[in-house]
């Protein structure tokens, strides 16, 4: 019985992987097609003619390398600061007693029932008249903060035992010296886990990109994809492959990273 009831959960999930792969799958087979191919009736997901072309054309189109480096400096800047002050203020909600810092608390989750275009006006206006407007720092200031990462790192954090710090501070170590030597190492998993989450977020990040930028130079890698749509004609082969292109940093850091993605419990730590 035991047998039978694993063996269908095994089916159900590995349909449940094709049914998702399935047009991830098409949409890289696309990229190989003419583009007389890509509409053509009867669809076929294998291309009848396979070719390059759409790869080598986007690639001598459009400055990737300008486009990959915006986009890195962004993604590895961001994902840094926010794992770093998310963890402060995860700390800081977690092992301080005021009542001004749980209903400060409160706020910063409210946030999260926000939609992101609610906000984005006031943001704008904060960035322009900080004179960050068409720079990287302007995408990068207001991406910092995150409810998500702050509320996963106090959670943590408030897993450890006081009397841990208790001891720290017993033997003459200092606030910052705390933090930093005892509390961070302790979090690894959590730095880990929202340093991957940031990365993909500001990798994959468009809207925001959009409404900073305006010097072509500056264009983050999802911006400027956006600039193959011509306003009467799309050219498929080239945007699918530049799309592609586009995924291959996000599929090398999953599988340097898997590991840590698959087998990471946010729920660990010391216990009370």
């Amino acid at each position: 019985m035991k047998a039978a009831r694993g063996l269908s959960s095994t089916l159900v999930l590995w349909l449940l992987g094709i049914v998702y792969l399935f047009p991830v799958l098409w949409f890289v087979l696309s990229s190989f097609k003419p583009g007389s191919e890509l509409f053509s009736l009867p669809l076929t997901i294998l291309p009848e003619t396979w070719t390059t072309s759409g790869y080598s054309t986007a690639w001598s189109r459009f400055d990737f390398q300008r486009y990959f480096f915006n986009t890195s400096v962004v993604a590895v800047v961001t994902t840094a600061l926010t794992v770093i002050v998310s963890a402060m203020t995860g700390y800081a909600f977690a092992k301080y007693r005021a009542w001004w810092l749980r209903a400060f608390f409160v706020c910063i989750l409210a946030t999260t029932m926000l939609p992101t275009e609610v906000i984005m006006p006031s943001s704008f206006v904060v960035v322009r008249d900080l004179g960050l407007y068409d720079s990287l720092p302007g995408i990068i200031v207001p991406s910092i903060i995150t409810a998500t990462g702050i509320f996963m790192f106090r959670q943590y954090f408030s897993t450890v035992p006081d009397e841990l710090m208790e001891a720290a501070r017993i033997d003459g170590v200092g606030e910052i010296t705390l933090f930093v030597r005892i509390m961070l190492p302790l979090a690894k998993p959590i730095c880990v886990v929202l340093a991957i989450f940031s990365m993909q977020w500001r990798w994959n990040d468009y809207i925001w990109p959009l409404l900073v930028l305006r010097d072509p130079n500056r264009y983050t890698l999802q911006v400027a994809l956006r600039s193959i749509v011509g306003a009467d004609n799309i050219d498929w082969p080239v945007l699918l492959s530049a799309s592609v292109i586009s995924l291959l940093p996000m599929v090398l850091l999953f599988l340097v990273f898997q590991r840590q993605i698959m087998d990471v419990d946010i729920n660990s730590g010391l216990k009370d």
